[in-house]
């Protein structure tokens, strides 16, 4: 394993101490703070910028790397295999803690409109979410951002590619270079991560009035908030002991990937933090062929905190409303929620809009979203940077069901 170099130690510092003071300013300088958004904006927006390209550069790569295809059955399974339990398990954790601390009973319903983009998708379902699969056209997808049919789209390509015999060394290699350039792209990009990190997270709060109005907010639904967080630092620890039982990666690992789980904090985007947390993943040793199959599907599909969260605010509004849920209503919020969070990433507003299949399923009121939107934006963060250690631990775990000769690549 890599040790972690001095500069990349002090950046982990810098970027810890750029959220700190997006916080300290945000609170005490309120929307004074709303001038620094752009800032924030423009860092968060460049590494958009990288995430198209490096998907399709690793993907390709990644796949391509790990030469017969029939091969990538084998890893493909494994993968899925840990997406599917460890959101399930994250979903059994959310329900175990808001059943044992009603965050909900004796709530006072807050009447807040849905937001229109959100109430427009209140039909969507399962077929929706299949159907997001596939695109008509890939340059559209590519450019609305739309990750999960841009990965389909690579991962029949790269597999094709194996097929055709030693035509294809050129272009695997022109992937990889692509694929070595974006991550030099990322380097110097994160360069920056303190000071974008820093006008995000002041922006933010400025946004929501400053200290005054965020304290009111969180006095409101202050049990919500710790019943949240609670769920996902417990999955969060679930996560670290699976990776030191089941591979030889530890804390180590885990101090490699603060910078990508500090960015993930700060820019609430799972998908704008790939970059980095493909980098940091890479350091910490992991197979890169691992890295490049395994983190940009994870960022797309794999979203443990988002899967938790939703089955605590599901239940939490079911609380407010004085509906009991039972154990039959239950199951369907653990079905419900670890599928639909699995597919999320294809629907835009996809945490929200994924909880509104949740909320059909049980029956109840889609008008209960109102009661949480206030602090959704605050817990996003700490969801996102979950789903982000859920990533970076499967490819530590997959890394094993890789095939020991690369036949593809001289």
């Amino acid at each position: 394993m890599e040790k972690v170099s001095f500069n990349e130690n002090k950046l982990i510092v810098a970027i810890l101490f750029g959220a700190i003071a997006g916080i300290v300013s945000g609170w005490l300088f309120g929307t004074a703070m709303v001038s620094v958004v752009w800032i924030g904006e423009l860092f968060l927006d460049t590494l958009k910028m990288m995430i198209i390209p490096l998907i399709v550069a690793a993907v390709i790569s990644g796949v391509t790397s790990l030469g017969d295809i029939r091969k990538l059955g084998k890893v493909g399974s494994a993968t899925l295999l840990y997406y599917t339990l460890t959101t399930a398990c994250a979903v059994l954790i959310g329900l175990f803690v808001v059943n044992l601390i009603q965050p909900g009973n004796g709530v006072e319903q807050l009447s807040q409109d849905v937001p229109e983009a959100v109430a427009n998708k209140a039909e969507t379902g399962f077929i929706d979410i299949i159907k997001s699969l596939i695109t008509p056209n890939i340059i559209s997808a590519a450019a609305n951002t739309k990750l999960l049919p841009v990965i389909v789209f690579c991962l029949l390509f790269a597999a094709a590619l194996t097929t055709i015999g030693e035509k294809n060394i050129t272009i695997i290699r022109f992937f990889d270079g692509l694929n070595e350039v974006m991550m030099k792209l990322v380097i110097w990009i994160m360069t920056f991560a303190p000071i974008g990190i820093f006008a995000l997270i002041a922006g933010k709060i400025g946004e929501a009035g400053g200290g005054i109005a965020i304290k009111n907010e969180l006095l409101a639904v202050g049990n919500y908030c710790f019943t949240v967080i609670l769920g996902l630092t417990l999955h969060f620890i679930f996560l670290f002991i699976i990776l030191v039982l089941f591979s030889d990666r530890g804390r180590k690992y885990f101090l490699t990937l603060l910078r990508a789980l500090f960015t993930a904090f700060g820019t609430a985007s799972s998908s704008a933090t790939l970059p980095l947390t493909m980098k940091c993943a890479i350091e910490a040793g992991v197979d890169k062929r691992s890295v490049k199959f395994v983190l940009p599907i994870g960022a797309t599909v794999n979203m443990d905190g988002t899967a938790l969260y939703e089955s605590v605010a599901v239940m939490y509004i079911a609380q407010a409303y004085g509906i009991t849920m039972g154990l039959s209503e239950q199951a369907i919020i653990f079905i419900t929620a670890t599928l639909a969070a699995i597919g999320a990433a294809g629907i835009p507003q996809a945490g929200l809009v994924t909880m509104l299949i949740v909320l059909n399923a049980v029956n109840l009121p889609v008008e209960g979203i109102g009661m949480i939107l206030a602090v959704d934006w605050f817990l996003d963060r700490f969801r996102t940077t979950v789903n982000v250690w859920g990533d970076s631990v499967g490819a530590a775990l997959i890394e094993p069901y890789l095939p020991k000769v690369n036949s593809l690549k001289k």
